[in-house]
């Protein structure tokens, strides 16, 4: 064979390999087939089992949602969706979960988390291993200090406050002048008694005059409240301000139920009662709390087309009724292809490194189940929010809303850099 021939079958094999990588002829790199076959690995860690559990069902159910979708239309960038599924537990054992996924799974990004507590914790680690995390719940707030102030690969959820303020902010429009006692019975961590906190800000924020009666604190998974529904019923307050959200939220309403609390005129303020919403019964709940849905209300009127098709899905293969959750699972999916997708498009379809991927995430703004939301420059989400008065008037046997109020958590939640309180002194909010 001559010189000639052997640099022709020479260039004929390069080209072959080149084609067989997604190299045109032309010298521009396209996107690999050989990275278009592997999966995006995605770790999910969420609550399986006791108190949570259900809630990190419910999200569960969002992600694979979403991933069947997103894999029907062709993947991220072409590339199909892979699971990989963890438990949270504690803060120590979840955080080990996080490592396996990123060192020994390779995984491509990790979500989930519901823990204010897992997740406060898990913030630092998530950095360190340089890998894109995005909070389901949770956020990395020490009572509600930011403890991560510029992360890199770390994206949070919406505010643990912005339930509360919205709340707040119903139950001084509807019951302005029906209360002059207040009593709380809240979980004893940051998130219970931050939420507390804010909704007597408010109060004095609008100049509503009432006084603390009782507080009560049990401890998260305390599931034996007659003791706390007793001093309750003592103090005769005129209103009572919870933020159980687990499933000491229908135990405390069945206990209270149980002992008179419900009777004559007292007022509920739930802002977290979505998480347990189809546990809630009409039997022993009363008409007229303030109750919060906040990301998603799967009976919202006009629910835009895929949150009509997810609650659907929903009832159809689960026979139940999702909660936000899942709504934040699913925009933790969505907001993740978006940034995918945009950093390749960026580099001309070459696969964006992690550090690419997190830069690129920055700003996305995407249709989640519940309504529009988008991922701040500090990587803090927006999403939009839904509360209103609880009613028994509707088809299934627990409460629904009334009137849905409507509120983007840009009206809810501190901007970037400002501390909360001080910000609920000055912000302008309005009812």
């Amino acid at each position: 064979m001559n010189n000639s021939t052997t640099k022709l079958a020479t260039r004929r094999d390069l080209l072959k390999v080149a084609g067989g990588l997604g190299i045109a002829s032309t010298g521009v790199l396209s996107f690999p087939a050989i990275a278009q076959n592997k999966p995006i690995r995605i770790g999910i860690i969420a609550p399986k089992a006791g108190i949570a559990g259900t809630i990190g069902e419910c999200g569960l159910r969002g992600t694979q949602f979403a991933a069947d979708k997103i894999n029907a239309a062709g993947g991220i960038a072409g590339r199909k969706v892979e699971l990989i599924v963890e438990e949270e537990t504690n803060a120590k054992d979840s955080i080990e979960r996080l490592r396996k996924l990123v060192l020994q799974d390779k995984v491509d990004c990790v979500q989930g988390i519901v823990s204010s507590g897992v997740s406060l914790a898990m913030g630092p680690s998530a950095e360190e291993l340089k890998t894109v995390t995005i909070y389901w719940d949770g956020t990395t707030q020490d009572g509600v200090r930011e403890t991560i102030a510029k992360p890199r690969y770390l994206f949070r959820s919406t505010d643990n406050e912005c339930e509360a303020v919205m709340a707040s902010l119903l139950a001084i429009k509807h019951f302005k002048g029906k209360f002059v006692t207040i009593a709380g019975i809240n979980p004893d961590y940051s998130y219970g008694r931050n939420n507390w906190a804010a909704f007597q800000a408010l109060l004095k924020r609008f100049n509503i005059q009432a006084k603390v009666v009782a507080e009560q604190w049990p401890k998260v998974g305390t599931l034996d409240l007659s003791a706390h529904v007793g001093a309750l019923k003592a103090a005769k307050p005129d209103l009572i301000f919870t933020s159980l959200l687990f499933a000491d939220l229908p135990v405390f309403m069945q206990t209270a139920f149980g002992a008179g609390l419900m009777q004559g005129d007292t007022k509920f303020v739930v802002p977290a009662a979505g998480f347990q919403h189809t546990l809630l019964k009409k039997s022993f709940t009363p008409e007229n709390m303030i109750f919060g849905h906040n990301t998603l209300y799967f009976d919202l009127p006009n629910a835009s087309p895929i949150q009509k098709e997810f609650v659907s899905m929903y009832l159809d293969r689960y026979k139940d009724f999702p909660h936000w959750e899942a709504d934040r699972a699913y925009f933790a999916m969505q907001v993740y292809k978006s940034g995918v997708e945009k950093a390749v498009k960026a580099k001309g379809g070459a696969w964006p490194t992690m550090e690419e991927v997190a830069a690129s995430m920055e700003g996305i703004k995407v249709e989640s189940l519940g309504g529009p939301g988008e991922m701040r420059a500090d990587h803090i989400a927006e999403q939009t929010f839904y509360q209103g008065l609880s009613v028994h008037k509707n088809k299934y046997d627990f409460p629904t809303l009334g009137v849905v109020d409507k509120m983007y958590s840009k009206q809810l939640q501190k901007p970037p850099g400002m501390d909360f309180w001080k910000w609920l002194e000055t912000a302008d909010i309005k009812l």
